[in-house]
């Protein structure tokens, strides 16, 4: 049985599809462009998410000039912090918030500062004051690289974090960060993270007086 329990001194949050919910956005754009390059849109849509926009033309385009990766990346981004519609908080985020805003908590997203901000306004999110975003790693999810940057930057250990994450590049870049992962909403449960919820109305927060964290799951 998964624990139902676990206990933290830091948590590291993805934003798209685990606080945020994006796919709406995503898979205009991404279809959008996948009919462009004549890909199958739906085979696209199952490699997005998670990663950078460069590392999944990457994968969908493996003998394709990453410069020409890099290019398309730059545009899509453009489309994607203009396009809001849709974007819209996951459920239960807006009370798990409110409830870690005093503890120490970082988000780490592979999205740009940009697209972050435009992402968490449009879901009436608050902004973690230390965040790790795409132009500050030098490797997209799943390398560990941005969670490791979110653990050194709130000055813990990689074990004594808990990542949230939603997707199978992001789960993995937990994992090979050395940390517990929760994988929240329906990517994330054939991927078998330490604990599994629906969404964040399972999770209850305990600061506990040895200012650990206590994370509470109603696991689906």
């Amino acid at each position: 049985m998964p624990p139902t329990v676990l206990t933290a001194r830091a948590l590291l949050l993805d934003m798209d599809g685990t606080l945020v919910n994006s796919d709406a956005v995503v898979e205009r754009c991404w279809r959008r462009w996948a009919v462009e390059h004549g890909l199958d849109p739906e085979a696209a849509l199952k490699v997005v998410h998670g990663r950078q926009g460069y590392a999944t033309m990457a994968v969908l385009l493996p003998d394709r000039p990453v410069e020409e990766n890099h290019a398309d990346n730059r545009v899509m981004l453009a489309e994607e912090t203009a396009d809001v519609e849709g974007v819209v908080p996951i459920g239960g985020a807006p009370a798990f918030m409110a409830a870690i805003a005093e503890l120490p908590h970082a988000l780490v997203t592979s999205a740009d500062t940009a697209l972050a901000t435009a992402r968490m306004g449009a879901a009436a999110l608050p902004m973690p004051a230390v965040r790790v975003t795409a132009e500050q790693v030098g490797a997209s999810k799943p390398d560990p690289e941005g969670f490791l940057k979110g653990a050194a930057e709130l000055g813990f250990d990689a074990a004594d974090c808990v990542v949230f994450e939603d997707s199978e590049a992001g789960i993995a870049a937990g994992r090979a960060a050395g940390m517990r992962v929760v994988g929240v909403g329906p990517r994330a449960a054939a991927l078998a993270p330490d604990v599994h919820v629906e969404d964040l109305t399972r999770v209850r927060v305990e600061a506990a007086a040895d200012g650990s964290i206590r994370l509470h799951f109603d696991a689906a």
